[in-house]
């Protein structure tokens, strides 16, 4: 099996744009943990241009990247006559570095969420703060509701990266006659421009019943749109991870993808210009959640399509960047929150705070990444297997990826 250096790019790449997309929620006017006091919408339709599309992509190479994984698990097994522990494995990988976040790396965003938004203010100080936070605290309200504590905020994406392997290691150990004939359906039907319809229906089908129904919560039990989506597309990874002529349909329709993706994000920002104050009638409502579903697809396979096309190789650069992904992004949202509430006394304008912030975050992180890397006991934490040598290290520096 063939390491495919396109997604590893596209993996970096999309984590990359969610720390843009993270410091981008600082300045516009949805809700997040602080805000900029020159926040307005100025700003959203740009957001608007990856926000339908950027998690289920990094699902989707994450479907991609389990099936490599558990393709090297079967044929260590076939070769020394042993079962390898993949679940385990993963499980160690996805739910030590979750629940480390939880204790030490999210409760600042929570702290500063409280101190910026609770009536009043709080002033009590982060340790006793703390101690609020471990004990589920439920007096953190204000008119919208109470904030729940303890919570995983943006490591949301690695609870359900762990649902979502053990669902699809169950299916390959109890059903994997169903995975081969699903396996085999996909790379028929989806040779052709069935690559750009069927996904596109499934999606538009979900939002059409789901969205009005369940809101995003983003907290498993009862968050059952994103699941369709996000399950949908990250078992489409799996399933089509070793399909050639799906990838080369996607290859082929990477600029029809590419035209569409941007004719609808158009109408998109034309659809929640119009109707910003006043309802839409139901019917373009639900049009539009198809030109949702539609954006989000074609967005993917556009950018699946050109790298797929452009076959980034391996490089020194890749090799650094894929094991120093998973640290990044765990601390990338704390990073943010913390500098851009202490930054905020400074009024800065923004066109000069914005990118001085995404520098910050990136050095600050990276930095980061350098110092976790060196010591042992922390590397587990922040999904680093244990130190090696250094040449077993750079081996399994691209051999593993969450």
């Amino acid at each position: 099996m063939q390491r495919r250096h396109d997604l590893d790019w596209v993996r970096v790449c999309a984590f990359g744009l969610l720390v843009l997309y993270h410091v981008g929620m600082y300045y516009v006017t949805w809700d997040w943990h602080v805000k900029s006091p020159d926040a307005s919408d100025a700003l959203e339709p740009f957001m608007l241009l990856s926000s339908p599309w950027r998690l289920s992509l990094l699902f989707l190479v994450s479907g991609a990247a389990t099936a490599f994984l558990l393709g090297k698990a079967r044929q260590a097994a076939d070769a020394t006559g042993t079962r390898t522990r993949f679940l385990g494995a993963r499980s160690w990988r996805l739910l030590v570095p979750l629940v480390f976040g939880m204790l030490v790396i999210v409760p600042p965003q929570a702290y500063y969420e409280v101190v910026e938004q609770l009536p009043g203010g709080y002033h009590e100080g982060y340790m006793a703060f703390y101690g609020r936070y471990l004990t589920a605290y439920d007096g953190f309200c204000d008119a919208d509701g109470c904030l729940r504590i303890p919570t995983w905020n943006h490591l949301w994406f690695v609870a359900y990266l762990w649902v979502y392997t053990v669902v699809l290691w169950l299916l390959w150990r109890l059903a994997p006659r169903v995975l081969d004939a699903s396996r085999h359906l996909l790379a028929t039907r989806l040779s052709g421009l069935g690559v750009l319809i069927w996904p596109v229906l499934f999606l538009g089908v979900a939002r059409v019943l789901l969205v009005g129904r369940f809101e995003q919560t983003h907290a498993l039990v009862d968050d059952w749109y994103n699941h369709a989506q996000y399950f949908g597309v990250f078992l489409f990874g799996f399933l089509v991870a070793r399909a050639d002529g799906v990838w080369q349909a996607i290859d082929r329709l990477r600029w029809p993808a590419l035209v569409t993706w941007l004719a609808s994000w158009a109408g998109l920002i034309a659809y929640f210009t119009r109707f910003a104050d006043v309802d839409p009638p139901d019917t373009l409502r639900m049009a539009m959640r198809l030109a949702w579903a539609l954006n989000q697809w074609c967005a993917i396979v556009a950018v699946l399509g050109f790298a797929h096309h452009w076959q980034p190789g391996d490089s020194r650069v890749l090799r650094y960047l894929v094991p120093a992904v998973f640290p990044v992004y765990i601390l990338h949202q704390t990073v943010i929150v913390v500098v851009a509430h202490h930054l905020k006394p400074l009024a800065i304008p923004p066109l000069v705070e914005g990118p001085l912030l995404v520098a910050i975050t990136f050095a600050t992180c990276f930095a980061g990444y350098e110092g976790i890397r060196r010591v042992g006991w922390l590397r587990p934490l922040f999904g680093l297997a244990q130190k090696q040598t250094p040449r077993a290290e750079a081996a399994a520096a691209v051999a593993e990826r969450p």
